[in-house]
């Protein structure tokens, strides 16, 4: 049994009410039978970042290893407690949430950060126009972008607000946060397809590098795996997060349902 860290307590906020995905959308959310909208997956993963943070500090955000499985909803209001427990130098994270585990992960701090090539990643840039979703919208194989993204001054300050975030070493240090780097992760699917209500169900992300709140973020990602089970349609990315068109700053693995078994059988 290792030891646990005390207890992250944030009162959750659904920060995409008013997104494209309608998951969040208390009405429509129901109508997929949950309570009301999902507080976004990238939110709550980035609640999780809380505690290697708080245990590493900035050598986390240069070089920590963090992944996230969603097996159920946190909803807007609801108190999130993020429980981590330390053993043989790593943390088995979990959120709960209306006494139900809403979140399971685990997050370390390798030695060094793995090196990862730019080259290897393909620059496709932002995509002109969406293709509408449907069972080979994401063809294995095929390569995916994001028009760059950055959370200048006042921004990252909301930011900080919206998850909520109290470790100072953000704003005292200018520096990002991991969980804006998964909010570009998100970015990818709805830049690229033109999606109905869709869920995020995990993350792998390796932190490659610190980065500056104003740094203008991009992803390049390549699609891994585009498979049903269970009547949902999923898509696996595989993905490099960069700052500023040559610093990489994360290596990312991406799980959603892009097609609720709701919406892929209509």
């Amino acid at each position: 049994m290792g030891s646990r860290l005390e207890t992250y307590r944030i009162e959750a906020y659904n920060t995409a009410k008013q997104s494209e995905n309608k998951m969040h959308d208390d009405t429509v959310a129901r109508r997929f039978g949950f309570t009301g909208g999902l507080v976004p997956g990238v939110e709550v993963m980035a609640y999780m970042v809380h505690m290697p943070v708080a245990r590493w500090g900035r050598e986390f955000l240069e070089r920590g290893l963090i992944e996230a499985r969603f097996v159920k909803p946190v909803y807007d209001g609801e108190i999130a407690e993020v429980r981590a427990s330390e053993s043989d130098g790593a943390l088995a994270l979990e959120v709960r949430s209306r006494g139900e585990v809403c979140a399971t992960g685990a997050a370390s701090l390798p030695s060094t950060a793995p090196l990862v090539a730019l080259a290897d990643y393909k620059d496709v840039g932002a995509v002109a126009r969406r293709k509408p979703v449907g069972a080979e919208t994401f063809a294995e194989g095929s390569w995916l972008g994001t028009a760059a993204r950055a959370w200048p001054g006042p921004a990252a300050a909301a930011y900080l607000r919206e998850i909520p975030e109290r470790e100072p070493i953000y704003a005292e240090s200018r520096l990002g946060h991991p969980g804006m780097l998964q909010r570009v992760m998100n970015r990818l699917l709805v830049d690229n397809v033109i999606l109905g209500p869709w869920i995020h169900v995990g993350s792998r992300m390796q932190l490659l590098s610190a980065f500056f709140e104003d740094d203008e973020i991009t992803v390049r990602a390549k699609v891994t795996a585009n498979y049903e089970k269970k009547g949902h349609r999923f898509v696996e990315l595989d993905a490099l997060v960069i700052a500023n068109g040559t610093t990489p700053l994360a290596h990312c693995h991406h799980v959603a349902i892009y097609q609720p078994r709701e919406q892929a059988a209509a």
